[in-house]
């Protein structure tokens, strides 16, 4: 068996007991080219949302690597670009080779189409966008990147506050301002996230979760993404659960 094989034999294994991807070829088929380009679930190259493939800014930049990349810029388009408004346009332009004029690509950010768990740092996801999408001229990737779809929703969010007196089973804004710090910091999906923390938790919502459990999982949470985020992934991606495909 060769490597590129082994890797889509990986990447189906993992697909179907992460994301119970079954025998749909919408999705078997990209999986098996994704493969053939050495994206790995296992390390975080690719996600599955709303039963389509998506590979990551980790995914991109491991293929940029591989593929010894020799460098990438990063300008602001300053004339399309509002500070005062939180609003941000940046030009990305990848250089596959020595030789190579660059592949260019544009990102925008703005409070309307990030997460608000980002909000404040729309220049850095637009950066993040421009070099996703100039990535992705360079070396012929087809399919989106998660970075690039928009908004995800926030679970954090509905976290019910803490009471004045302090016995209440709220988080608190201490505890939800860290979980969103390390969703940020290491990428991670938070919707995967809030289902993780229940099931940590032992409740059926996190509103049922006291101070205590919410804490704990934050901690637990914050540890393992910095020793092992690879890791901390699969055990969320087996939260992940595509669709239904609805038959017309």
């Amino acid at each position: 068996m060769n490597r590129k094989t082994s890797l889509y034999s990986r990447n189906l294994r993992l697909a179907r007991s992460t994301f119970s991807v079954g025998k749909q070829q919408i999705l078997l088929k990209p999986l098996e080219h994704l493969s053939a380009m050495h994206f790995d679930i296992g390390s975080g190259d690719l996600a599955l949302l709303n039963n389509h493939w998506y590979v990551t800014h980790t995914g991109l930049l491991r293929m940029a690597k591989r593929r010894r990349c020799c460098g990438i810029h990063v300008e602001s388009v300053d004339s399309l670009c509002d500070s005062a408004a939180s609003r941000f346009v940046l030009k990305a332009t990848v250089f596959p080779s020595k030789g190579s004029s660059g592949f260019v690509g544009y990102g925008d950010a703005d409070p309307s189409n990030v997460s608000s768990l980002v909000r404040g740092a729309e220049m850095r996801v637009a950066e993040t966008r421009a070099v996703n999408r100039a990535l992705r001229k360079a070396y012929g990737i087809g399919i989106c990147s998660v970075e690039e779809i928009g908004t995800i929703p926030n679970p954090v969010e509905k976290l019910p506050p803490q009471k004045a007196n302090g016995n209440g089973n709220g988080a608190g804004p201490k505890v939800r301002d860290r979980l969103c710090q390390i969703i940020r910091q290491h990428k991670l999906d938070p919707e995967l996230v809030k289902a993780y923390a229940v099931d940590f938790c032992g409740t059926k919502t996190l509103r049922d979760a006291s101070r205590e459990q919410v804490e704990n999982f934050v901690q637990q949470l914050a540890d393992w993404a910095e020793k092992d985020r690879n890791a901390l992934l699969c055990q969320l991606n087996s939260y992940a659960h595509p669709k239904q495909e609805v038959v017309a």
